[in-house]
């Protein structure tokens, strides 16, 4: 079904926070923006079908976006909220193009409400049914991101509105759902395709060089540098830079990161002067930024200003319709590249699948496939899956409930080895550490074997 994306503006993170959430939990989807200029921007250049806005901000205010939006995009409904109600801001709002107004505090009821009256009253009572998606008779390849489910048909749907223009963009999901495979179809299917596309790995490069490897620097700056080098955001001008693992960012780069992301400029390291650059941020993270914004540990600021978008990729395990496809598309790949066409699996082969519970997303049923076409002649049957496939419980779940987070722990860990031959580099990016803390957790826990 193709959902109503609502636009949030508010200058309180918090209040985009839970605007957010509540009506993410109505199946709506949601840009926030926390300035007016932000919000103007994302009505230019995406498809919004409802604008939600508060009227007190420092600066340019809610109202002047009311008669703004009222004037130049006449189509996008809007519902004003406002904590400091008065008779005459009502009156002024519903003249200047308001449809609906709300008060704060307001209740998650209220809220439904306000916006279902608001949509009904401009586009009408069809506009509170979902929009009906034409079923294709085989499963879906776009751009790579491969199934039939309802989460997989959103989620393409989603790309499709946004991938023309360059709002900052947040993808969220646990490693192995295929972020960076979500970023890159943002880019490729949109009107800026043939422009740069850069990826970084936030968490492979070490912090002491993360900041010159984003931003450049010139000749002289630090010891060793030894002439004048440009960074990734240089690179990526006129297209997108890809930012994983965004959550490992240091104090210094995720303030480098707020200047760009406002100033749309750069600072090389040992520079005097900015330069402008023309960039789509999108950035990519299995942490939970706003836990982490909370504590402290990721700006608060940062982290509104990378979730004007966010696209959540659902684990594996919440979507199994798509791991037939997925699995059936692994085995014509490799098929392929190892000389080996005309493999099949067994139907024993695909009930196991299912069962599985997928710690490691579609990275670790890739791994499995490859693995079980390697072990195979011309049929995969059950005996060329690892063992523990099929299970829907951790291993040390189903074996002894009385166990010790350690233990439970590298059991987890041991489970993910598996899976990837024992590929710790693989390992790590599944779990979501470095090779270093992979190495530790095993030599610490050596002695529960």
């Amino acid at each position: 079904m193709n959902r109503k994306r609502i636009l949030i503006v508010d200058d309180s993170f918090d209040m985009l926070e839970v605007l957010q959430r509540q009506l993410s939990a109505l199946n709506y989807s949601t840009f926030q923006a926390s300035a007016v200029n932000d919000a103007i921007d994302i009505m230019t250049n995406s498809d919004v079908d409802l604008l939600i806005t508060d009227l007190q901000m420092p600066g340019v205010g809610g109202m002047e976006l009311v008669k703004y939006s009222s004037e130049h995009f006449p189509k996008i409904p809007i519902l004003v909220i406002t904590g400091f109600p008065s008779v005459a801001g009502a009156v002024e709002a519903v003249k200047s193009g308001a449809v609906e107004y709300l008060v704060k505090p307001f209740t998650a009821k209220e809220l439904k409400e306000a916006v279902e009256k608001t949509l009904v009253q401009h586009y009408g009572a069809k506009s509170l049914k979902p929009t009906e998606v034409v079923k294709q008779d085989g499963p879906v390849n776009y751009w790579g991101i491969i199934g039939h489910s309802e989460a997989q048909t959103e989620l393409i749907d989603l790309i499709q509105r946004i991938n023309n223009n360059k709002v900052t963009t947040l993808i969220t999901g646990e490693s192995g759902t295929g972020k960076e495979l979500v970023a890159r179809a943002i880019h490729y299917s949109g009107r800026y395709s043939k422009s740069p596309f850069i990826a970084v790995n936030c968490g492979a490069i070490p912090e002491n060089l993360l900041e010159s490897e984003l931003f450049g620097y010139v000749k002289g700056a630090f010891t060793g540098a030894n002439e004048t080098r440009s960074g990734f955001f240089q690179a990526a001008d006129g297209g997108t830079i890809f930012l994983d693992e965004i959550g490992n960012a240091s104090p210094a780069v995720q303030t480098r990161l707020l200047r760009v992301i406002q100033e749309k400029e750069i600072i090389m390291i040992g520079a005097n002067r900015p330069q402008k650059v023309d960039v789509r941020i999108i950035a990519a993270t299995n942490s939970d930024l706003y836990k982490m914004s909370k504590q402290g540990t990721f700006r608060e600021d940062l982290y509104y200003r990378l979730n004007v978008i966010s696209v959540a990729i659902p684990p594996l395990r919440e979507r199994k319709d798509d791991i037939k496809s997925l699995a059936n598309h692994f085995l014509d790949k490799y098929s392929k590249e190892f000389g080996k066409a005309g493999v099949t699996m067994t139907d024993n082969v695909y009930d196991k699948l299912a069962k599985h519970s997928w710690p490691g997303n579609i990275r670790e049923l890739e791994n499995i496939i490859q693995r079980a076409l390697i072990l195979s002649d011309n049929k995969i049957t059950e005996a060329h899956l690892p063992q523990y496939i099929g299970t829907s419980k951790p291993v040390a779940d189903e074996t002894n409930l009385m166990i010790t987070l350690q233990e439970l722990e590298y059991n987890h860990i041991l489970k993910v080895l598996a899976s990837v031959n024992n590929n710790k580099t693989e390992a790590a990016r599944i779990l979501g550490i470095n090779r270093k803390t992979l190495r530790q957790k095993l030599t610490k826990n050596s002695s529960l074997k």
